[in-house]
This record gives C-alpha cells, sequence and structure tokens, in this order.
C-alpha cells in the first residue's frame, strides 16, 4: 500500500523516483479493472491552485498517485517534519520510465502543440527500443469543451490501446480532463505531465541538471518562458510562506 503524507491540503505519496518507476510500470503491465489509474505531479503553483479550485481536489482526491513535482515542496514537508524521501518529477519520470521498461511499452502522447509529439514520437523509437508509440493526437483550443471533440479523443486512445498515456495539457486543465474522463479512458495509467511532451521532442529545453538538483528549475522557466508564466510563479513563491505558516499552525493545534 501506498504511504501519503497530508501537505497543503493534498495528499501526496511518499515515494522515491525507484519506487515510482515499479509501481507505475507494474501498473502498465496490469489489465485495467474499473477506471484508469492516473498519476498527478504537483509542484508549488499546483499546489497554490489547490487551496482556491474544489474541482481540482477533486480530481487530486481520484488520482492513484500524487508526486511531488516540485522542490519546495519536498522541502516544506521536511520543515513540517513529513519528509518526502525526493522530487519526483514528471519530466523526469517518463523517460526514466521509457529507460526501466524491460517489457514492451506502449505508449500514446497527448497534447502539445501540432506537429510536436510526432517529432517526440521519433526520438522515442530512436533511443528507446522497447518503447512503441502507437498514437499521438494534438487537441485543438478549447476542445475540453467540445462533447465531439472528445469523444474523438477517447475513441482514438481506445483503437491504440496504450498501457500508458502521457497527457501534456498543463495544469490543472489535464488533471481535470483526466479525471472527467478516467472511467472511459483506454489506457492502463495516465501520467498528467505538462511540458514534457515538448521536452521528448526538442521543442522546448529543461534547465541544467545542478539547477534540478539545487531547486533551480522554475527559476529557468521563468527565464525562458517570462511571457507565458507571468504573475504565476511570483504568485506562488508569496503564497508559499502562507501555507507553510497554515501548515504549522494546523500541526501545533
Amino acid at each position: 500500500m501506498i504511504e501519503n503524507i497530508e501537505l497543503f491540503g493534498m495528499q501526496i505519496s511518499r515515494v522515491s523516483m525507484n519506487e515510482t518507476l515499479g509501481i507505475v510500470l507494474d501498473w502498465c503491465a496490469t489489465p485495467r479493472k474499473g477506471a484508469c489509474r492516473y498519476v498527478v505531479t504537483p509542484n508549488v503553483d499546483h499546489a497554490v491552485l489547490f487551496q482556491h479550485r474544489p474541482d481540482l481536489r477533486d480530481a487530486y482526491a481520484r488520482a492513484s498517485l500524487v508526486l511531488a513535482d516540485g522542490a519546495p515542496l519536498v522541502l516544506a514537508s521536511r520543515l513540517c517534519g513529513k519528509e518526502l524521501p525526493e522530487r519526483v518529477a514528471g519530466s523526469d519520470l517518463v523517460p526514466r520510465l521509457f529507460g526501466a521498461t524491460s517489457e514492451p511499452l506502449r505508449v500514446f502522447l497527448l497534447g502539445a502543440a501540432p506537429g510536436v509529439a510526432d517529432a517526440a514520437a521519433g526520438r522515442i523509437h530512436a533511443q528507446w527500443p522497447n518503447v512503441a508509440v502507437v498514437g499521438t493526437y494534438s487537441p485543438p483550443l478549447g476542445f475540453e469543451d467540445d462533447a465531439d471533440e472528445n469523444e474523438r479523443i477517447l475513441t482514438l486512445i481506445a483503437s491504440a490501446q496504450p498501457d500508458l498515456l502521457v497527457v501534456g495539457f498543463g495544469a490543472p486543465k489535464q488533471e481535470l480532463w483526466v479525471s472527467k474522463h478516467c472511467d472511459r479512458l483506454q489506457a492502463r495509467v495516465a501520467l498528467c505531465a505538462g511540458a514534457t511532451i515538448d521536452f521528448l521532442a526538442g521543442h522546448r529545453r529543461r534547465s541544467p541538471v545542478w539547477m534540478r538538483r539545487a531547486g533551480l528549475e522554475w527559476l529557468h522557466r521563468v527565464a525562458s518562458e517570462p511571457r507565458r508564466l507571468a504573475g504565476r510563479t511570483p504568485g506562488g513563491a508569496w503564497e508559499l510562506p502562507q501555507l507553510l505558516g497554515r501548515e504549522w499552525r494546523r500541526l501545533d493545534s
């Protein structure tokens, strides 16, 4: 059974990267019984959204794994005496899964701009021979409110029968969409993975390894995409100390 800790109202799975690899690959090898299992990967921005979005809280409650993507969440857990073992970022987890599988793994890439998932598929096939990308799709803007488009997506996934569905819509759209449709998703596991498809395609560059290890990936993102992230990271940075204070008061009560 997976142990969770409560942090900022979220039930976060207390697992290392290696433990996560074993869990997810085991699920990918197990036939579905009921709803598709899905994985969410909160960082500080998601933790802040979680406080204000009941629909996101509902989506997290249905998730099979909630992984601490952001280094500040791991630090916060230790300050609160709860000790998450390490950061498990979705953008690290997906390629690690590809490299760790000893059995053929069927993958569907859902999201990113047109053509990006196809470019990612080509690079995946070249680097990981055990991984077969069995489908890609880039939905149009506003697809989440279009019943016909959602049926199209569900049909494409059902036709491909992937073991792993990698969803890159960005938060909270990806978490809300997967939660809404998990009963009908014909995949064994769905992983809400943000910009991972872009990284796999080489369309966007991740921060240097030393920045990731130092918990500074957010700084690289702000420098690389200032317009897209304007108002997000500063808000998260401002609200995180307030969340920490609230958590300490809750622990003392």
